[in-house]
């Protein structure tokens, strides 16, 4: 594992298919890393009622109105998110990155989660390899929120992990 740091959490976002989740394995081979998304309780409720684990545009649709319905009636992904990164802050993980597509709920999640301290950025992950629509607001307007950083998520993958890496030691050390 990577030398000890503060704890650090990162709010990561990106189109899909840019390569998020890819980034976060880079990572937690060298840090003690927890990556979770505010989707997850959406995905398990989506899975319990017929849905297949499908990333088609339409099946993108469905899961990012679904969640906007759980935020709207009790806020269930920020909730989940703030427990989330309460454990970590008590674990002796040293990255954690958390996954949140709206702006909006950027802006929450940031807001609720702030009175338990810590350390909170947030990354745009970019690619020009993916597509520039998917029909729904969560991948369409990631755009949307002034990050603190971005990454360009372009090189050939042999090559993606040390330049990841790199970047987060930078921001580690800021």
């Amino acid at each position: 594992m990577g030398k000890t740091v503060n704890k650090l959490a990162i709010v990561i976002n990106g189109r899909g298919g840019v390569g998020k989740d890819t980034l976060c394995e880079f990572a937690a081979k060298h840090y003690r890393t927890i990556n979770i998304s505010t989707i997850d309780p959406i995905k398990k409720i989506a899975s319990e009622n017929g849905w297949n684990g499908e990333k088609t545009p339409r099946a993108r649709r469905f899961l990012s109105e679904l969640k906007q319905v759980f935020s709207d009636y009790n806020d269930l992904p920020t909730v989940y998110a703030v427990n989330a990164y309460k454990s970590f802050l008590e674990s002796d993980n040293e990255l954690m990155f958390i996954h949140i597509r709206e702006a909006g709920q950027i802006k929450h999640f940031l807001k609720r989660a702030s009175p338990y301290g810590g350390r909170i950025v947030t990354l745009l992950v970019r690619s020009r390899r993916v597509r520039k629509s998917y029909g729904n607001s969560s991948d369409d307007e990631v755009e949307n929120y002034r990050y603190d950083y971005s990454f360009q998520n372009d090189r050939p993958l042999r090559d993606t992990e040390e330049a990841f890496v790199s970047f987060l030691k930078e921001i580690i050390g800021k």
